[in-house]
């Protein structure tokens, strides 16, 4: 997790537009670049550095259509969630990771008693807030499209009762796991026992892989609950560990993502291009 991540991260939001654009999608290396007011030599690097993978390569990943085409090809159904290590120690993400979900009877408590520590950190995607208990990491807000005054308050808002401080080396080595693949990450799942259910079943999407929400409503056995999963998905309060944004929705669309769909394409565009180089 590096301090210029955050600069990376504008530097593709900002390509992303480009590419978005009328004729975005038939830009040049050079032209990309230009548009940038950069010259294409550090546009290279900067990409290069971020996925691992060329600008022109990355270009299709950016596109519109990539949803699609992750559905057509990357989709993985969800039947194997209990083997995926749901039960407690998995290998998920391509990092250790544990966690522990939170009784209901704290959850209605509004985390009353409890201390959490938070902190902000530079990550691929953009400034993001940590929030972590004794027992793990319990919110991940990603601030780019929001701003750190939203970000906040959405995420303290969900435990209104805790204490919040200050302290974010005490929840470092979580955050660098999450991010960097060294370490263990805990979590400290905190929801209703519904949400919990469907943020369990998005802990079993691969990376680099996605699913629908359909797919996730028959996983946890409500098959005809789409839309009250759709909104758990929404509520997912630790972002990118909780992988929500690997939810689609079946015509291929990217559906909703709680801090910003740019932020969404370019987290499925990061894991899908990394996939790719690994196995290459």
């Amino acid at each position: 997790m590096h301090d210029d991540s955050a600069y990376h991260y504008r530097t593709i939001a900002r390509a992303l537009e480009h590419i978005d654009g009328d004729d975005g999608r038939g830009l040049s290396l050079d032209d990309l670049a230009a548009r940038l007011s950069m010259s294409p030599a550090h546009f290279q690097r900067v990409f290069s550095r971020w996925v691992g993978v060329s600008p022109k390569r990355y270009q299709q990943y950016l596109t519109l259509d990539h949803a699609k085409r992750l559905l057509a090809d990357h989709f993985t159904l969800l039947d194997t969630a209990a083997e995926a290590g749901l039960s407690g120690t998995g290998r998920l993400h391509d990092l250790f990771l544990t966690w522990e979900a939170m009784s209901p009877g704290e959850y209605a408590r509004g985390g009353e008693g409890l201390t959490i520590r938070y902190g902000w950190f530079p990550t691929p995607f953009g400034e993001a807030l940590a929030m972590g208990s004794d027992r793990g990491l319990c919110g991940l807000a990603f601030a780019e499209d929001c701003g750190r005054d939203a970000a906040m308050a959405d995420l303290s808002g969900r435990w209104p009762n805790a204490r919040f401080t200050a302290d974010a080396g005490a929840i470092t080595p979580w955050v660098q796991a999450a991010f960097d693949g060294k370490g263990e990450a805990r979590l400290h799942m905190i929801g209703a026992p519904f949400q919990i259910k469907v943020w369990e079943a998005l802990l079993a999407i691969p990376s680099g892989q996605v699913t629908t929400y359909s797919e996730l409503a028959r996983a946890i056995g409500h098959p005809t609950a789409v839309r009250a999963v759709g909104t758990a998905v929404g509520r997912n309060p630790v972002s990118w560990l909780i992988p929500c944004h690997r939810a689609l929705r079946k015509s291929g669309g990217l559906g909703g993502y709680h801090w910003g769909l740019p932020v969404k394409r370019a987290m499925l565009a990061w894991e899908a291009a990394r996939a790719e180089a690994k196995s290459a």
